[in-house]
Parts: C-alpha cells; structure tokens; sequence
C-alpha cells in the first residue's frame, strides 16, 4: 500500500537490481550529509493559530514569468532510463499533468527534443559546463529550440563526490560484480521494462557530441566525467548568462556571498543545494542558510531548494522560511522506478494533499501567508 513518498522508496528497492537502487538511493562516503538533510526538518516544529477560515486554499506560485500550480518542481536527474524505459518523458508527463515544470539534465536519457515534442508544459534546462565552449553554446540553442524558459546551471559538481556504495557493486570501473550480474538476473520484470525495449540506455542531450564508442551504456558517462569544465568560476557564469536571454538561476549555493555574487553577475535566483549528499559529505543543509540567503537577497529574487524533502511538511517549512519552490529529485525517481508514470503522478498527488492539508492546519489560504511565525526552532533535537 503507498501512503507517503517513501513507501514508493521500499517499492524500488525491491523493483530494481541493487547497482540502480544505490545509484538513485546512496550519497558520498559515509552518507552523513544524506542522513543529516532528512533529520534536520526535526529543527523546526509549526505553532499553528486556529479560527481562520481557510477552507478555500491556493497551492500556486509565481516563479520568474512562470505560474506553478504548486511550489513545486522536478529536479534536474541523470540517466533515468536505467530505472526505467522512457522514464523522463513519464517525469515530463506528470510535472504537465500537475502543473508543474520539468528541470530536464544535460545527462537525461531523453534529449530536449524528445521531451519538447512529448507535449507542451513548464520546461526548463539544467546545464552542466562542458569544456567545450561549442558544446555549451549548442545544448543552449537547442534548449532556447525546445521551448526551454530558464537555464539551471550547476554549480557544485565539478568535481564529483565519492560514492562507495554505489561503487561496490562493479569489479572494476563500469564494469559489474559477479554477485551484482547475479542481481540483475533475479529481477526480469527490471530486464523487461527497461532494457528490453530498446536496449542499454543513452544520453539523449549528449548524442550528437559523443564519439561513437561511447553511444550507448556507461560509456557515455565516462566520456561526461572526462568533458566536465573543471575550471568552472564566476567568469564563467558571466559568460553564459550573456548567452542565455531567458531566467537564469544558479544550483547549488550554500553561502550568503555566493548567493549575491550570482545576483550580482545577473542571475534571477539561486538554488539552494547539497546535491542531495552526493557531493562533499559533512555538508549542512540548505535549509540551515536558507533564512540568512532569503534576507540577503529581499524578497524580489527566486531562492529554491532541494536535498532530503520528502513530506508537504517538508515543504512547507521550506516555504515559510523563504523559499518559492522546492526541488524534488529521489521521491520521484522511486516513484517511475516502482510503477512508471502512474507512480510519479501518484506520488505528486500525495505530496499535493500533504502541503494542502498543512496550509489548512495553518490557518493559510494561500502560499504567500506562510512566514517564519508559523515555525519555533527546537535546536535540541537537531542530529
């Protein structure tokens, strides 16, 4: 029975072999910051006041030039199609159905025009930095060709974290165990609903740049870890906002001064991030500078946020302390693996019951009525 977002999590593990769950589930080294951005929704607990009338409510949000029917967003995710077949066009159905927009990856397995021509809906483009400025320059185009409204740049994964449980199922680098081999062959419905289709999976967006040994498979992940710009500054990030006409936020700002030097350079906003505890593990989360960036930047620019959300109270929390959306990666991921398309439309369901229920818990008829004096820090219980 699915009740909440991680019922979908305990459904995953059993759907897929054990190197694919530990590829979406696991974080950096000892996954303390994996753990640490779970329990450090613990840190605030709602006061609600009673005798409002709220039993109309409005979950809708404003971003940039865009309107959301919920605070929501689908973040940016590489290679689904190792969860399942066509699992980012089932993520950009559902973000359509729920009104949502769809933070497509540079490592997606569907490229951007196969999500643009799956159908019309809230589009946006996640960028990785590539060494080659021609490449850069190209994924843009066809981003801006794709109906693509605002660039996400990433901005905290030049240099990769240290993934071991995600390491442990290969016996060498791209290569799977034995015990691993075996793994896959005890799940066929796996085999079947991903692999049977069309075969080992791509990266759609990075197709065209791709020598052609590295069309299909791992190989293609190896050839992006190779291409990453790892002199990525703020020079950069000059440049590019030069050749992006759209809203532009920058992912994964974690302090004050960043956060203005992205303004400053002329970003529309900043998502706040972790990563998800996939980078530098011992990391806090963004939602312990989420307060001090929303007062150093007013009211006016984007702040979102991702890393550990997983229940509307997550949410919103991260709304009442200045956040205009949150980003949800995993819980989704689960979801598609777990029961395809119905399952990410089920999971937003869910999620969308939980942060309206909570607003009505509130006294809120709107997002817009949520602040800082709906919450009491309760340091104490902070893990």
């Amino acid at each position: 029975m699915i009740l909440n977002l991680d019922d979908f999590r305990t459904q995953a593990r059993r759907a897929l072999p054990g190197f694919a769950f530990s590829y979406v589930d696991g974080g950096a080294d000892d996954e303390r910051t994996l753990a640490h951005n779970r329990t450090v929704f613990e840190r605030w607990q709602f006061v609600p006041p009673v005798l409002k009338d709220c039993s109309q409510r409005d979950l809708s949000v404003v971003l940039g030039r865009e309107t959301l029917c919920a605070p929501l967003l689908i973040a940016p995710t590489g290679y689904n199609g190792m969860l399942r077949y066509q699992a980012d066009l089932m993520l950009a159905r559902a973000a359509r159905r729920a009104g949502i927009s769809l933070i497509q990856s540079t490592v997606s397995t569907a490229s951007l025009e196969e999500v643009a021509a799956d159908g019309q809906g809230h589009h946006w483009f996640q960028l990785y930095v590539l060494k080659d400025r021609r490449v850069t320059i190209d994924l843009l185009t066809r981003a801006r060709a794709a109906g693509c409204t605002t660039l996400v740049v990433s901005v905290d994964a030049v240099h990769f974290g240290n993934r071991e449980r995600d390491k442990r199922h290969y016996r060498r680098p791209m290569k799977l165990s034995l015990r691993s081999l075996l793994d896959v062959a005890r799940r066929p419905g796996w085999v079947w609903r991903t692999l049977k289709p069309q075969g080992m999976p791509g990266f759609g967006n990075l197709k065209p740049y791709l020598p052609p040994q590295y069309q299909r498979g791992v190989g293609g992940a190896a050839y992006f870890a190779e291409q990453m710009d790892t002199t990525l500054n703020w020079e950069t990030l000059g440049w590019l906002r030069q050749q992006w006409q759209g809203d532009l936020l920058i992912k994964g700002i974690m302090t004050v001064g960043d956060a203005r030097q992205a303004m400053t350079l002329g970003a529309d906003g900043v998502v706040l991030s972790n990563h998800g505890g996939r980078q530098l593990d011992g990391s806090i989360s963004p939602m312990l500078v989420l307060s001090d960036i929303r007062h150093a930047l007013g009211e006016q620019a984007i702040i979102l946020i991702d890393s550990g959300f997983r229940r509307g109270t997550d949410v919103v929390k991260a709304l009442a302390l200045g956040a205009n959306a949150v980003l949800l990666g995993r819980p989704l991921l689960y979801a598609v693996a777990a029961a395809g398309e119905a399952g990410a439309h089920q999971a937003l369901s869910i999620l969308y019951a939980e942060i309206d229920r909570t607003l009505a818990q509130l006294g809120c008829s709107c997002i817009n009525e949520l602040g800082p004096h709906l919450l009491r820090e309760n340091l104490p219980t902070l893990r």
